[in-house]
């Protein structure tokens, strides 16, 4: 079954680059269609559309993609390549070399924010962090 609701990414003549990227980066991801104005391509059976719509839209933080990363290695693989060209922030932030916005999230943060008697520490200790740290965070 289709799913219904998918994003369009809007890009500057760069959208089959982008799409291609991205195939390149995540597992289980393939273009599925490319035309002079539009790449589509899925990432684990998530459609998303790149679309060649001209320079009057940037894109921004008020929208960004996360990733959950179940151990540091997937951290440090998907922080690499998306800051290849792109740019680090803060608390697991990045923008890519098209200026997307990332967050790339170890999964066991929502579990350690959980804990009353750890969120704080866990806060303090990622507001330092620019890419995460898995074991830094667990022993806070």
């Amino acid at each position: 079954m289709k799913k219904p609701i998918y994003p369009c990414l809007w890009f500057d003549g760069q959208a089959n680059e982008a799409a291609v990227f991205y195939c390149s980066v995540f597992k289980e991801a393939k273009i599925t269609a490319e035309n002079p104005m539009v790449t589509t391509f899925e990432v684990k059976g998530q459609k998303f559309m790149c679309l060649n719509g001209g320079p009057m839209f940037k894109f921004n933080e008020a929208v960004s993609f996360v990733v959950d990363c179940e151990t540091q290695e997937e951290i440090d693989y998907y922080w690499n390549r998306l800051t290849e060209g792109g740019e680090e922030s803060q608390c697991g932030w990045l923008k890519d070399k098209f200026g997307v916005s990332w967050q790339i999230v170890p999964t066991v943060l929502e579990q350690l924010l959980s804990d009353p008697d750890k969120s704080q520490r866990v806060v303090e200790a990622f507001m330092k962090m620019k890419k995460f740290d898995i074991e830094t965070l667990v022993n806070a």
